[in-house]
């Protein structure tokens, strides 16, 4: 009698595995088409964002940070830069005017 109630008891938590295991499968299903189904009324309501502004507008801040912090470190006063910067640009516009002036084309451009 013993070996019977064994063999029933094994036969219902065989039973009641299955069962559940079924059920945990329709679940995820039913979660699966109602993520579905909120996703496509989320894209229905507010379709694909644009992040076009806001990147422009990073950017431009990001470009207004960099120039403050510039400003804030720079070694010199922006008198002193503004002249060591015309300097360089009046030394490098010589030098280009020398080697231009220095070579000599003909008017049919052959030498």
């Amino acid at each position: 009698m013993r070996m019977k109630w064994n063999s029933v008891l094994k036969s219902l938590l065989k039973t009641a595995v299955y069962v559940m295991d079924q059920t945990a499968d329709q679940v995820d299903r039913v979660s699966d088409r109602a993520s579905d189904f909120a996703q496509d009324a989320r894209t229905a309501i507010f379709p694909e964002e644009d992040h076009t502004l806001r990147n422009v507008l990073l950017f431009a801040a990001g470009v207004g940070v960099g120039a403050g912090a510039a400003l804030l470190l720079a070694p010199a006063s922006g008198e002193d830069m503004r002249n060591s910067i015309g300097e360089k640009v009046q030394d490098i516009s010589d030098k280009v005017k020398g080697r231009v002036s220095s070579q000599h084309y003909g008017a049919t451009g052959t030498e």
